[in-house]
C-alpha cells in the first residue's frame, strides 16, 4: 500500500527540486510502500521530512525500532551511506540497511524531538559537538569520496565571476581575501572524512549513545572545513547579545582546542566556507553576502 507523503514535503520539494525532482516525488509513494515490503518494515507513525527526504518511522521484524529514509540521490548525499558504514555507528547514526540505486537507507532510529539544539548552555552544546565531530574527523577516508581538494579549487576557479556580482566593494574584497587563504591552503587539503554540515540539528539523542550525528555529506578533506555550521548555530541568540564577535571566537576555540587543530589553518578554511556560500548565494541570484557570514569573516580575520 503506497505510504502518504505530507503536503507541506511535496509543495516545498516540488518547487525546488526541478523537473527530476517532481518525477521522483510522483514515485514516492510506490517507493515507500516498496520497501517496506522488502524490508519487512511496519510503520510506526505519522512520517517527518526535511528539505530533501521523507523519514517514516518503522518498526523491524524482530520489533527493534528504526526509520526508513527516502531522499533522491544528489552529489552531495551519494556518499552518505558509505560515510556511515566508515563510521560504523561511532557517534554516528547506524545504517542498518542500504539500497544504492534509489538512495534509499535503514537507520537506527533517534530521538528527532531532541536535537543538540534543546541543550540551552551554548558552551556544554558547543562542547558535545566537538566531541562527536573529533571522533569523526579521526577516521581517514577511504578512496572514492569527494575530496576537499576539488570542492577548493572549484571555488577558488569560480570567485573571479562571482566577485563583480557584489554590489559592495568590501563583500568583493572579503571574497578575493577568501579565495586567496584557500589557494594558500590547497597543497595540503587533509585526508579525513568530513560530515561537511555538523550543526546542533544534525544531532540527536539517541538510547545507544547520550548524543548522534545524523545525515552527513562526506567529504575528504582538512577538519577545519567543518567549523562554519557550528559557528553560526543559533545566530540570533548570538545576535542579541550584542556580542556576536565574542560569540564566535568563543566558539571557534573551543571548537579548535578540543579537535587539536592549527587556528590560522582552521581560519583559512573557515573562510573557504564562506565563500563556498557566497558563491551558492550569488548563483541564486543575490548581490549581497549574508550578514551572518560576514559577521563570522569580519571576527577571524580582525581577531
Amino acid at each position: 500500500m503506497p505510504i502518504d507523503v505530507p503536503a507541506a514535503f511535496v509543495a516545498s520539494y516540488g518547487v525546488n527540486g526541478g523537473e527530476s525532482g517532481r518525477a521522483w516525488l510522483s514515485a514516492l509513494p510506490e517507493l515507500g510502500a516498496e520497501f517496506l515490503d522488502r524490508w519487512a518494515l511496519r510503520p510506526d507513525g505519522p512520517p517527518a521530512h526535511g528539505m530533501a527526504s521523507l523519514v517514516l518511522p518503522v518498526t523491524r521484524a524482530d520489533g527493534t525500532p528504526a526509520v526508513l529514509k527516502l531522499q533522491q540521490i544528489t552529489e552531495d548525499n551519494a556518499g552518505a551511506a558509505a560515510g556511515l558504514r566508515v563510521w560504523n555507528g561511532d557517534g554516528v547514526v547506524r545504517l542498518l540497511d542500504h539500497d544504492a540505486e534509489s538512495g534509499t537507507m535503514l537507520l537506527e532510529r533517534l530521538d528527532a524531538a531532541r536535537p543538540l539544539s534543546v541543550v540551552a548552555d551554548d558552551v556544554a552544546a558547543v562542547q558535545i559537538l566537538a566531541e562527536l565531530m573529533a571522533r569523526l574527523v579521526a577516521v581517514a577516508a577511504p578512496p572514492g569520496f569527494r575530496t576537499l581538494a576539488e570542492v577548493a579549487g572549484a571555488l577558488v576557479d569560480g570567485t573571479p565571476r562571482a566577485v563583480p556580482m557584489l554590489h559592495d566593494r568590501a563583500e568583493q574584497q572579503l571574497l578575493r581575501t577568501c579565495a586567496l587563504a584557500v589557494s594558500d591552503l590547497l597543497p595540503e587539503p587533509g585526508d579525513r572524512l568530513l560530515h561537511w554540515d555538523l550543526h546542533f540539528d544534525n544531532v540527536l539523542a539517541g538510547e545507544r549513545e547520550p548524543w548522534l550525528v545524523i545525515d552527513p555529506e562526506p567529504l575528504s578533506g582538512d577538519p577545519g572545513f567543518e567549523l562554519l555550521p557550528a559557528l553560526s548555530n543559533r545566530w540570533a541568540e548570538a545576535e542579541a547579545t550584542g556580542g556576536v564577535t565574542g560569540t564566535v571566537l568563543r566558539r571557534f576555540d573551543q571548537l579548535t582546542e578540543v579537535l587539536g587543530l592549527d587556528r590560522q589553518r582552521a581560519t583559512g578554511w573557515t573562510l573557504g566556507r564562506i565563500l563556498q556560500n557566497a558563491l551558492w548565494d550569488v548563483e541564486d541570484g543575490k548581490r549581497a553576502l549574508d550578514p551572518a557570514q560576514t559577521a563570522i569573516a569580519g571576527a577571524l580575520l580582525n581577531r
